[in-house]
């Protein structure tokens, strides 16, 4: 039973609830576990660009791939494209 707390304890913040915005996301502790796995992640921009259209665009995928939390409103994809004014 140890060495299971143990595993989890590794896992990044970004997969905990300690690195997840309660209004959809990822916080700043989440951001930086990520970024200490070597991915390059920004924080959400919702007043437009580039970067709000590529993931609109991708997140719409995820809308239909997963119907259940598209219909949840309470859902972290839904708060998330809420966050990026999608």
């Amino acid at each position: 039973m140890a060495d299971r707390s143990k595993a989890k304890s590794k896992a990044g913040a970004w997969t905990r609830k300690e690195g997840q915005n309660p209004e959809g996301g990822l916080n700043e502790k989440g951001r930086a576990s990520l970024r200490a796995q070597g991915q390059d992640i920004k924080r959400p921009q919702p007043e437009g660009g580039k970067r709000k259209d590529s993931y609109c665009a991708r997140s719409a995928g995820q809308m239909k791939k997963f119907p259940k939390a598209a219909k949840d409103s309470d859902s972290r994809l839904r708060k998330a494209r809420r966050k990026w004014k999608c």
